[in-house]
């Protein structure tokens, strides 16, 4: 779930009182190394004076848990529901030669008929000869929309319901370091496709003629290309980032329609202090470009908020744009407030644009804010991010566990 209106954190309420990061960190741990990292179990265990357990490992391959629930709104207004995000990482081969493998689960339910079971992993095999890819998903899930292109006003929506279930999984294997190529399935199935309010009608309210009502299914084989430089995908070292996907979903393979589509993913992170590699001082940049082909089912053309982790358009409303094609640009510093990592801080800016009406690359929509970070878990690199993000006539609080990209 993307946007997050209103967070209560049961998990920290000594937070509420930190003024300043020397009052947060005792004067114990003051005393002691600032290089020192430190994160949340650490201050846990500090004030709470927690005996440290012996961490759990399998072999020599340590495993590192993050868990944070949050009190929040689904999109579309449809009431409050509790939200839990846990993510498990884990080395599968040497630490020197294997990335580290992520799995997360962030369900989220309104105590009603609307709820989110999402699955992601990431998985790298020792040394990283295999690199598996994961997305699964069972959702009832309320948004808005807006049609296509970018004529509409803000006021000019529609709250769509439906039900969805998701299921990509990709196998790419190692060619050259750093290089993997690879196939993958993916299965979009949408039912009980309607609008909340009474007299609209989505085909009309859209004007698209494919999958606005009942159902829509896609069904198709995906070539993955994939180049990343990054050790941990929680928090992005200085590196660089590059993911092609090319999808073709047959009706043989079960689609309502054929229909084709290309996803190029660019990422790169540059260190401002290369020689103080325990502090983050990082620029962070990340474009994508998502194109579509054919009789697209119109909830699985390209969106903004929609790419493969929801983290994209961070002061919008998620499915603010939406078209056959759609291309967006972020930028992000990321700075240490304290030495020790306990504390960090982050300012980005973003703009996208979408086809519809003309608009691909003559109408641009930016937005930007700042955000607070606090480190979760220093083993996987985990922090807890706070994001205020804002654009024209939206604002909105954003959670998560880990970096946006």
């Amino acid at each position: 779930m993307k946007t997050l209106t209103i967070a209560l954190m049961i998990f920290l309420p000594w937070a509420v009182h930190a003024q300043t990061a020397s009052s947060i960190i005792p004067d114990t741990v003051k005393k002691s190394d600032t290089l020192r990292q430190l994160d949340l179990i650490d201050i846990g265990k500090l004030l709470f004076h927690i005996r440290p357990k012996i961490v759990r490992t399998l072999g020599e391959k340590r495993v590192y848990f993050s868990f944070l629930p949050i009190s929040s709104t689904v999109p579309g207004g449809s009431g409050r529901v509790l939200v839990t995000s846990t993510s498990a990482s884990i080395y599968l081969g040497p630490k020197r030669t294997t990335n580290l493998s992520n799995m997360s689960f962030t369900p989220y339910w309104n105590f009603g008929s609307r709820f989110g079971l999402p699955l992601r992993s990431s998985i790298w095999l020792s040394d990283n000869t295999w690199t598996i890819q994961g997305d699964v998903r069972l959702l009832r899930y309320p948004q808005f929309t807006w049609g296509l292109g970018s004529t509409n006003e803000e006021s000019d929506r529609s709250l769509v319901d439906y039900n969805y279930i998701r299921f990509y999984q990709a196998a790419l294997k190692q060619i050259e370091p750093y290089l993997f190529a690879g196939f993958g399935y993916d299965l979009d199935f949408h039912s009980n496709i309607h609008s909340d309010e009474s007299g609209i009608d989505l085909k009309n309210f859209t004007k698209y003629n494919y999958g606005t009502a009942g159902s829509s299914f896609s069904s198709g084989i995906t070539f993955n290309l994939l180049y990343d430089s990054r050790k941990n995908s929680n928090n992005s070292l200085p590196g660089a980032y590059t993911s092609f996907v090319y999808r073709l979903n047959p009706t043989f393979l079960g689609s309502n329609s054929n229909w084709q589509s290309v996803y190029i993913d660019l990422r790169k992170y540059l260190s401002l202090n290369p020689g103080k590699p325990g502090q983050q001082n990082i620029l962070a940049f990340w474009t994508y470009l998502w194109s579509s082909f054919g009789n697209v089912p119109y909830l699985d053309l390209p969106s903004l908020g929609w790419d493969l982790y929801n983290r994209s358009g961070r002061g919008f409303d998620q499915n603010r744009y939406r078209g056959k094609t759609l291309f967006y640009f972020e930028g992000e510093y990321r700075r240490d407030i304290t030495e020790n990592g306990l504390l960090g801080f982050v300012v980005f800016s973003n703009i996208n644009t979408v086809s519809g009406s003309g608009t691909l690359f003559t109408s641009w929509h930016p937005a930007a804010g700042t955000g607070l970070r606090i480190k979760f878990n220093k083993g996987s690199a985990t922090s807890l991010g706070i994001d205020y993000g804002f654009s024209k006539g939206y604002v909105a609080i954003l959670i998560n566990l880990g970096e946006a990209f």
